[in-house]
């Protein structure tokens, strides 16, 4: 009978698999959301500083030569985390997720202090800064593999949706914060954009190494390099194509029939073909392709890239919307309209907000089919309600839609999440986490590229034909009319999103021929905008409909997930844990 009060100190005899006090879910939350936010944050307070990055550094990210600078400055980070998080997610599973979560948290910081002492100038230095962003992405991969798992782990199932939502927000909020917070510091010195992660970094990879505790399941097997390899050159094939298939070629206005491009595309599908079948064969894959097995994880993914997909590349658009023509007939110079951007879009950040949180609470308790199916298809209304608002538009309904978006992305990405990771057995969370977050950052860079090929394909049909007309009329002559209006557009387009006066970049020298009004016409706030408007809606149509099939789909898959009850039972859990476990070797 006196034994019965020695067993009370058990949970401390094992650090990676006991069990922990009932405020460690807490301690997990904060450190992931701050992990979260920090990756996040990153992911676009770059983007908001590169005009003053590039000036810093003392080179034009616009000249043709330059442009791959600035597109690996944009999508550097972005393809790194996409390849790398399913492979860190199954070595998480491996060798424990809260090890390479905290690793992943020192990586982040070390690439964020390397970022911060760049003081060389020309291509050197911008080579410098993609090398460091891309060490900042293996942090930031290891981040995003495990935290969701790590939750999982922590959380009890009634509580995962709340958990996971509250992350969730973190994550997307994160993308907002990092536009303010670096159109703030970059007006400064563009090095505090990268300076403002170290203490956060710091602190939070002191925290996570003192406190997160390992409560998962980790099962020690071997690595799957076949796997890995393939996997990682097909995806980056295929990411570094429609990376370089967004700049122009030739002739041509975008690069897509370029040989490199096609042979890059092409290739890495081929590539992961043969990953795909390679990884049914090997004992231990890094992939786990018998999750698809799992109708919640199944259709809780597609539904997850379509959303990736109809939504990322969008969000770009309407930033390009406020910043080339919305913001500057509104009085705001061309220099000030990024961070200007950043600030009209808050009822997106708001909206999600609201949504991600209250979504995944109520999730808990009522399933999450309803609530992901249901913000997917308003998200679906949201896009089409879009496409009735001029360029010019009215700043109010124009919020209340950005709101609606953001409420709706929010019900959808809790719930969605939740369902998938309770789809999966609990030694299956890391790899699954990994997937996930795969799919979701591979379907944001090829958003990118589909709805820039879209938006140029409608601005080529109507903007050359446009441009020469309103310059040949403002004392422009024809042979620089036509040779700036037969210019590829991705120029303005990228000219408006880095908050470059987008006439002043395209005429250049040109300009200084003219009489001073017809110069100071010319490269005002309201030439450029009022020429682009309707071009621009034209392609902003064709994208905004892109976008409601995706979400619309998106949302069929998501129904076809099946009843998601709050609570199934711990011998169905126990059940899919033991039919998705691979064969004990003999050997």
């Amino acid at each position: 009978m006196t034994t019965t009060g020695v067993t009370a100190p058990a949970p401390k005899t094992s650090r990676k698999h006991g069990e922990v006090g009932p405020h460690y879910k807490w301690v997990a939350l904060s450190n992931t959301t701050i992990g979260m936010l920090m990756a996040t944050v990153n992911s676009s307070i770059v983007l908001i500083s590169l005009p003053a990055i590039f000036r810093g550094i003392r080179l034009n990210p616009l000249v043709p030569s330059n442009v791959s600078y600035l597109l690996w400055m944009i999508m550097g980070y972005m393809v790194v985390t996409a390849v790398l998080v399913v492979s860190l997610g199954r070595i998480g599973d491996m060798f424990g997720r809260v090890r390479l979560y905290n690793l992943g948290f020192l990586v982040f910081t070390v690439g964020s202090i390397l970022l911060s002492l760049v003081f060389t100038t020309g291509p050197a230095a911008a080579l410098e800064l993609i090398l460091f962003r891309l060490i900042q992405g293996v942090g930031g991969a290891m981040i995003f593999a495990c935290s969701t798992a790590i939750l999982t782990d922590a959380f009890p199932q009634r509580e995962r949706g709340m958990a996971l939502g509250i992350n969730a927000v973190a994550a997307v909020s994160g993308s907002f914060i990092g536009l303010i917070v670096g159109g703030l510091l970059s007006t400064t010195d563009w090095h505090l954009v990268f300076l403002v992660s170290v203490p956060v970094g710091l602190f939070g990879t002191a925290w996570a190494y003192l406190k997160l505790r390992e409560t998962g399941i980790v099962k020690r097997s071997r690595v799957d390099w076949w796997g890995n390899v393939l996997f990682a050159v097909g995806l980056i094939s295929v990411l570094v194509g429609i990376t370089y298939g967004i700049q122009p070629y030739g002739t041509n206005s975008m690069g897509w029939t370029n040989p490199s491009v096609l042979t890059a595309i092409i290739g890495g599908v081929v590539l992961l073909v043969v990953f795909v079948i390679v990884e049914t064969r090997v004992d231990e894959p890094m992939f786990r392709v018998s999750l698809f097995q799992l109708r919640g994880f199944t259709f809780g993914t597609v539904a997850a890239l379509l959303s990736a997909i109809g939504r990322g590349g969008l969000m770009f658009m309407v930033i390009i919307w406020l910043q080339g023509i919305w913001l500057p007939l509104h009085g705001y110079s061309f220099e000030s309209t990024p961070f200007w951007a950043a600030i009209f879009m808050l009822p997106l950040t708001a909206g999600f907000l609201i949504g991600g949180p209250t979504s995944g609470f109520l999730s808990d308790r009522l399933g999450s089919r309803l609530f992901a199916t249901a913000g997917m298809i308003c998200s679906a209304v949201g896009f089409g309600l879009l496409m009735f608002l001029p360029a010019d538009f009215s700043y109010l309904p124009f919020g209340l839609l950005l709101f609606l978006v953001g409420a709706s992305m929010g019900m959808f990405v809790a719930p969605n999440t939740a369902g998938v990771m309770n789809a999966v057995p609990a030694d299956r969370r890391g790899v699954a986490s990994g997937m996930l977050a795969t799919f979701q950052n591979s379907g944001m860079t090829l958003s990118i590229g589909i709805f820039f090929s879209l938006m140029i394909a409608g601005l080529s049909s109507t903007l050359p034909s446009t441009m020469f007309a309103g310059l040949t009329a403002h004392g422009v002559s024809t042979t620089v009319a036509h040779q700036v209006a037969n210019l590829p557009p991705v120029g303005s387009l990228f000219a408006a999103f880095l908050g470059y006066n987008p006439m002043t970049t395209l005429l250049g020298p040109s300009l200084h021929t003219l009489s001073a009004s017809q110069a100071a016409y010319l490269s005002g706030q309201t030439f450029f905008p009022n020429l682009i408007s309707n071009p621009f809606i034209v392609g902003m149509h064709i994208t905004f409909a892109f976008s409601v099939v995706m979400m619309l789909v998106g949302a069929a898959a998501s129904w076809l997930r099946g009843a998601s009850p709050a609570r199934p039972a711990a011998t169905l859990v126990a059940a899919r844990a033991e039919a998705l476990s691979p064969p004990v070797s003999q050997a």
